[in-house]
């Protein structure tokens, strides 16, 4: 996770239906029937919706110095993080909601100024005003829309003004895809990976940000291959590839809902696109 950070890689064990499960108690606790958390358990350590080159390209506009206060939003595997940390900032913390996930952090995370801190990014335990930096990814897309204007207005609120707010989300094209587009998309999303996955379009993700308070300054984005075997090396290198890809080969029961959420990525791939966006308050 942090000065190069090695992605979480606990002990597994096999279950009666193939499938390995990390005998850690922070993903015990963790809805394993996850599609992220299906892919971690089959080595992938990036599991952003652009891949490795959507997350250094947000980080590289949040330009991250060593005099920044920085905040990270569900740091998950530490992946992000530990980009962050090489950057050497004066302060940086981790807000995670899962207690066992937050120790398993604090063991890579430490030190002067490095703490990892349990709290709802809705409603984290940071002071107003205390932060240069904001970012989170791969995670308002989980939320319903109501929530996700709650944790860019808590973003808005621990940021300094001047400070900018980063996310890294999927987004839905065209901006003028019908309601019924959006929710056939939504449903079969949310159907594959077993998260109420509710990605916006770029006009969408902009107008909430600006709701809250936010000056949009940055838009990337980068297709939605986060399955594609160009990707996946990309991401994770050739080495890991085999490994993950063996790993899928050994165990049906995930190669088959891993298959199947490669068939949605791949139906609406002209539908969808990994975005980030910063943002100035």
């Amino acid at each position: 996770m942090k000065q190069e950070l090695e992605v979480l890689e606990p002990k597994t064990t096999t279950t009666s239906n193939g499938v390995a499960l990390h005998r850690s108690t922070a993903n015990q606790h963790l809805n394993p029937e996850q599609g992220h958390w299906l892919l971690a358990k089959m080595g992938k350590k990036v599991l952003r919706p652009g891949g490795k080159e959507l997350t250094k390209q947000l980080m590289g506009k949040l330009a991250i110095s060593p005099t920044d206060d920085i905040v990270e939003f569900a740091p998950g595997l530490g992946f992000t993080a530990g980009i962050a940390l090489q950057k050497d900032p004066k302060t940086y913390t981790g807000v995670e909601l899962n207690e066992e996930a937050a120790a398993i952090l604090r063991k890579k995370i430490n030190g002067p100024g490095r703490e990892i801190v349990i709290g709802n990014a809705c409603c984290c335990p940071l002071g107003t005003a205390t932060a240069d930096k904001v970012y989170g990814e791969a995670m308002l897309t989980m939320q319903a829309d109501h929530r996700k204007a709650e944790i860019i207005r808590e973003a808005h609120r621990i940021l300094r003004t001047g400070g900018l707010y980063g996310i890294h989300e999927i987004a839905l094209t065209p901006d003028a895809m019908s309601a019924a587009g959006k929710k056939q998309i939504q449903h079969e999303l949310a159907a594959t990976i077993r998260v109420n996955a509710r990605p916006l379009t770029q006009t969408e993700w902009t107008t909430m940000l600006e709701g809250e308070g936010f000056i949009v300054e940055s838009v990337m984005t980068n297709p939605m291959h986060l399955l594609e075997t160009s990707r996946i090396i990309d991401d994770e290198g050739f080495l890991r590839t085999l490994k993950i890809a063996f790993n899928i080969l050994t165990h049906p029961k995930a190669r088959k809902r891993i298959l199947d959420m490669r068939k949605v990525f791949r139906r609406y791939g002209d539908s969808m696109s990994a975005i980030a966006i910063v943002a100035r308050k």
